[in-house]
């Protein structure tokens, strides 16, 4: 075997292997899909759990894996101020190690949420874990620290009463991370290897707990800001603004990109994709303000954009106009985002009972399980199984039919 053929055997592993992971919030491309397990069949009605694992603390992250192992982050302690790095193996759910340290910033959040409400992301060689504290902690997958930010030091008036929960995303060599408030407001690019500051940019001052999306455009990914003024597209290298959308958007949900194309929480579902004519301005394909989402991201599958409003009635939409094609009433109230696995939804309401969706039958149940805890973290989907977390535990359900 050549050099040359080695070289691009170890890159099509890498790539295949970083495809079977979850690596961040909603999966590696941040659109609630799963490479493997979103091509396969949903087989039968029932949800096999393989395994189960106490957890230490609160928390509302979603787990991530990489590789064999599910890293998870958790909260303890009188004020929430223990923060908690737990992994597990992916095959049967043992410890494999946890790190504790202490929070350095605000813990003050809702009853509802807690200080480890953001998913925590990778890159594949090391695991970032931010808080709701602003803390954030950078650990190789042996568990050992590499590096750890405070920015609550640097930017002392970046919190809000109710608690921060955006999650970070990897692009390269950079982590992103939106700290947003109703004072001090930014978006924030750290070296993935050092911790040191690439860029800063900063961002509307108010409340808001989405978290970044990314696009292809091109040859190039973006990362899209979401917040009550609009949208934002930086280049993740330099925070570079290469667009803008100011016609405001939720603080919530988070907006779901499929190709080009973003789908924005924004006057019901504003779709909209870069601009030619002006680069800046990005063109507007259509407005549907009865596709209003609640807590729940909407999530794009086939040919269909799909919003789960507060009620928790799942709405699919034509790709092309936003035209309503059914709608389907499922038990709530949501707080997690919906993940496609083998072609069916699965959708984990506040109460803990997942139900999957068949999209093709126009939304419906074809199987549920209670899990009998609160639940209001998204669930992580590998081919392999689907991760689900409470308060106090994580959940493995098997896929393997």
């Amino acid at each position: 075997m050549t050099y040359l053929t080695r070289a691009t055997a170890c890159l099509l592993l890498l790539s295949s292997l970083a495809q079977a992971d979850w690596r961040q919030f909603r999966g590696n491309e941040t659109n609630g899909l799963s490479a493997g397990a979103s091509t396969k069949e949903w087989a039968g009605t029932e949800q096999p759990i393989e395994w189960s694992a106490e957890l230490p603390g609160r928390g509302l992250s979603s787990p991530i894996i990489i590789g064999d192992s599910v890293a998870i982050t958790a909260s303890s302690g009188p004020r929430q101020e223990r923060l908690h790095v737990i992994l597990l193996d992916a095959q049967d759910g043992t410890q494999i190690w946890e790190r504790q340290f202490w929070a350095t910033g605000r813990t003050v959040c809702h009853p509802k949420t807690s200080v480890a409400a953001p998913t925590p992301a990778s890159d594949g060689e090391r695991i970032f874990a931010f808080y709701s504290s602003n803390d954030l902690a950078c650990l190789d997958l042996q568990g050992n620290l590499l590096w750890y930010r405070g920015l609550t030091y640097d930017f002392p008036n970046a919190s809000n009463s109710l608690g921060m929960s955006s999650s970070l995303v990897v692009v390269g060599n950079v982590v992103i991370a939106m700290v947003e408030s109703d004072d001090e407001s930014f978006a924030i690019g750290l070296d993935t290897a050092t911790g040191t500051t690439k860029w800063k940019v900063d961002r509307p001052r108010r409340a808001n707990w989405t978290s970044p999306s990314l696009m292809e455009n091109g040859d190039k990914t973006l990362v899209l800001l979401q917040s009550s003024a609009g949208v934002s597209a930086l280049d993740p290298e330099t925070g570079e603004e290469a667009w803008n959308y100011s016609d405001g958007a939720s603080t919530i949900p988070t907006l779901v990109t499929a190709g080009s194309t973003a789908f924005v929480p924004s006057h019901g579902i504003t779709a909209l994709r870069p601009g030619t004519s002006n680069p800046k301005v990005p063109e507007i394909l259509w407005q549907e303000s009865a596709l209003s989402p609640g807590t729940a991201s909407p999530v794009v599958w086939g040919d269909g954009v799909y919003v789960v409003n507060g009620a928790g009635v799942m709405t699919k939409a034509s790709l092309e106009n936003g035209e309503k094609l059914w709608q389907a009433r499922m038990r709530g109230p949501f707080s997690a985002s919906p993940v496609v696995v083998g072609g069916k939804f699965y959708c984990i309401n506040e109460n803990g009972l997942a139900q999957v969706i068949d999209p093709a039958d126009k939304g419906k149940t074809i199987s549920t399980h209670e899990f009998n805890e609160t639940v209001l973290g998204t669930p992580s989907v590998t081919q392999n199984g689907i991760y689900v977390r409470s308060d106090g535990h994580v959940w493995k359900v098997s896929l393997k039919y």
